[in-house]
């Protein structure tokens, strides 16, 4: 995404903040306005929700082989019957 300048005018107090939060967070004031307006915005959850809808899409099968239909797992289904079988 191509990059534009864009200057703000804040109080010393809001600077202050600005920086010590983005040093905070290991990344430059820029990028920490940046993240805020993203934020603001709901890209940045936007994008993390459809980065989990293909994450689960993709590895559907494999949760569903472990965990089943039913949301129950192989090693509940082992525990059960391993209980079952003590019972007898």
């Amino acid at each position: 995404m191509a990059k534009t300048q864009l200057n703000v005018r804040v109080d010393e107090d809001t600077a202050r903040a600005a920086r010590e939060r983005a040093q905070a967070r290991g990344m430059s004031v820029n990028r920490y306005i940046e993240e805020l307006v993203m934020q603001d915005t709901g890209e940045a959850g936007h994008t993390f929700v459809e980065a989990a809808a293909d994450f689960m899409k993709q590895y559907e099968s494999v949760f569903a082989e472990e965990f089943g239909a039913d949301g129950e797992g192989h090693d509940t289904a082992r525990r059960t019957r391993r209980t079952d079988e003590g019972r007898r």
